[in-house]
């Protein structure tokens, strides 16, 4: 009677657990929706056999994988941040010609890197930028509750009862809107600054809430994600996050 193999002898081939855009997001080479373009368009293959369905199973450690001809691995994992000016869209490309982050970065040498969050086109500062796509799902998928401070100018004079109303949430679209903390910053006579922390981020989340008060947004900037603070970073320059913030953000 022949033997069984056991389940996990050394002899059983593992089984490889991510699609290949998965794979290639993970190493850091591009984004998940460019993997998937990548792939589609005949660009990447697989042990020399072009690949069309991006959720294939892969395997970068025991398969050579190769996007453009050229052998894919894992590059240095770069993070940074950068003070976003107004005006500014946060996109690899835009399809109307507008000036977008990248352009800021351009003369850098820097690898492939995605925006960890966004901003609107009409929203600045601090904004994060890595090729690492597991830290940067670690700060922005909901579950996580990273903090988000911003200092946003309105167009009235908030009273306390307007911004306990703003920490209630209001429900818009579908989608429950609310803030974790408002302070009331400084005023004059018509307009005022509030700082205002989200612990998840929905589209135009902040401008949302306000406007169902039918409050408008003059401008609005983020200053901190988790314990990190744009700080004293000029408008349009970056610079690396230290080893130390890299890690206090995953942790936070």
């Amino acid at each position: 009677m022949t033997a069984r193999r056991p389940p996990h002898s050394p002899h059983t081939a593992a089984v490889p657990r991510h699609g290949l855009a998965r794979v290639l997001s993970k190493l850091g080479v591009c984004s998940r929706s460019q993997a998937e373009r990548a792939v589609r368009e005949g660009r990447v293959s697989v042990d020399g056999r072009i690949v069309l369905d991006p959720e294939r199973p892969a395997d970068a450690e025991r398969q050579h994988i190769c996007l453009d001809g050229q052998l894919v691995a894992a590059v240095t994992r770069v993070y940074l941040m950068l003070n976003k000016p107004r005006g500014i869209v946060v996109s690899a490309a835009d399809e109307r010609g507008r000036d977008t982050v990248y352009h800021l970065l351009a003369s850098a040498g820097l690898p492939w890197l995605g925006p960890v969050g966004r901003l609107d086109k009409a929203s600045e500062g601090l904004l994060l930028l890595s090729n690492d796509s597991v830290w940067a799902a670690r700060l922005t998928e909901p579950r996580h509750h990273v903090d988000k401070t911003y200092h946003v100018q309105v167009d009235c004079i908030p009273d306390a009862a307007l911004l306990e109303q703003l920490t209630a949430g209001v429900v818009d679209q579908g989608e429950r809107l609310m803030a974790r903390h408002v302070v009331l910053l400084r005023s004059g006579e018509k307009h005022a600054w509030l700082e205002i922390v989200l612990d998840e981020g929905r589209n135009r989340h902040i401008r949302r809430l306000l406007a169902a008060h039918h409050i408008n947004v003059l401008r609005l900037i983020r200053v901190a994600v988790g314990s990190l603070a744009l700080g004293d970073l000029a408008k349009g320059q970056w610079r690396h996050l230290s080893a130390e913030e890299v890690s206090r953000l995953s942790s936070g």
